[in-house]
């Protein structure tokens, strides 16, 4: 199959690769089926995720564990039935960043991720309850390496 994408062009993929969002991500309820595009292959660090309903949406999502490893989102029961399993095995992380121009700039929500059944390929965007993680954690230099661009 192929599908358009604003930044990457035209882009062939298959059925299984294809996330659904039974409930859509929050204020993007009526989107449910994106496809994952690696930034670079064979690497999950950062997604480039494409509705496949709509050519001009689309998200960066980055693996929290890859620069948070102190990172432990605690999911509820409700969140494992949308999920359809109950071992966290399957189950893969990612959360929202918003890019700036500059390291300083560029923040991810560590309150909210997304949280993918990598057998199924259903997902959630869920909010994490009894957590001080931050809806907005500067990424920061520390973080990035030393990067000076996102």
């Amino acid at each position: 199959m192929k599908t358009g994408s604003e930044y990457f062009g035209e882009v062939e993929y298959e059925a299984d690769e294809v996330i659904t969002f039974q409930e859509g991500l929050y204020g993007f309820e009526n989107y449910h089926d994106f496809l994952p595009i690696p930034f670079e292959e064979e690497s999950d660090t950062l997604l480039y995720l494409q509705s496949l309903e709509d050519f001009h949406l689309s998200f960066i999502l980055m693996n929290p564990f890859s620069f948070f490893p102190e990172y432990q989102p605690v999911l509820e029961k409700k969140d494992y039935v949308k999920l359809e399993t109950d071992d966290e095995k399957d189950l893969s992380y990612y959360v929202l960043c918003v890019i700036g121009e500059h390291a300083e700039e560029c923040r991810v929500n560590l309150r909210c991720p997304i949280v993918v059944n990598a057998i199924t390929r259903k997902a959630v965007q869920v909010v994490l309850p009894n957590t001080d993680y931050p809806f907005q954690q500067p990424l920061g230099k520390s973080l990035t390496g030393g990067m000076t661009e996102c």
